[in-house]
């Protein structure tokens, strides 16, 4: 997508979260976006920066490695990491980031703790696998509570609230289904103290933003609708 397209594109976005936010009742300026930038390139993240972007989602941690030193000039960029961490990565990640939206298991919550520096606190949403997928990650909803306790008994992590992902339901996006699971999220999140706890909520995505925002979404991630399809 060239520089053009993708400050457009990014323009575009940050409409449909304005509508969505509004036609739900709520603040558009409680909905952040968290642009998901893997795959693409550094120009492509300048681009997005020159926009007024300023978050920025990786899944792998090399990529996200590399990327934070080529673009260490940007001040006040924020990287976000939001795929599955290994704790072999946890060192790679934690002196990166500000925030991990996919913790999910206290292994992985007790190294990127020792990783992080108490004061620096790296914010972190747990990864909670809403329909029990056999092939994603994440926390199966009966464990959530422990593993609550485990991070909020972490110095050098400080628990934002919780994250997950709809199942894929087909070619396209089944948005009923991503509603049930949003809904389902939200409901943990009310069983585990609710917002005063769990303030955030990362979920949505280019294709399903809308619905997120409408069940309370405070993050959503986005790739293909800034930046296009992977590449």
């Amino acid at each position: 997508m060239s520089p053009s397209n993708i400050a457009d594109a990014l323009g575009r976005v940050r409409e449909r979260i304005e509508r969505a936010a509004i036609s739900s009742g709520r603040d558009p300026r409680d909905v952040h976006l968290l642009a998901v930038s893997k795959t693409k390139s550094e120009d492509a993240i300048r681009e997005a920066y020159a926009a007024g972007q300023r978050a920025f989602g990786e899944n792998y941690a090399q990529e996200l490695d590399t990327k934070a030193r080529l673009l260490a000039d940007l001040a006040d960029l924020q990287w976000h990491f939001i795929g599955h961490l290994q704790s072999n990565k946890a060192k790679q990640v934690a002196r990166v980031v500000s925030c991990v939206h996919t913790i999910d298991r206290a292994a992985i919550a007790h190294e990127l703790a020792k990783r992080a520096l108490p004061s620096q606190p790296i914010s972190v949403f747990l990864e909670v696998n809403v329909a029990g997928e056999s092939q994603k990650f994440g926390v199966a909803p009966s464990a959530l509570g422990p593993l609550l306790d485990v991070v909020r008994a972490e110095p050098s992590l400080r628990l934002r609230g919780l994250m997950t992902m709809p199942p894929l339901g087909g070619d396209e996006v089944d948005l009923d289904l991503a509603r049930r699971t949003f809904q389902d999220l939200v409901a943990l999140r009310d069983e585990h103290g609710g917002p005063m706890l769990l303030p955030e909520l990362s979920m949505g995505m280019s294709d399903d933003l809308e619905v997120a925002i409408a069940c309370g979404a405070t993050w959503v991630r986005v790739g293909t609708a800034i930046f296009g399809d992977r590449g």
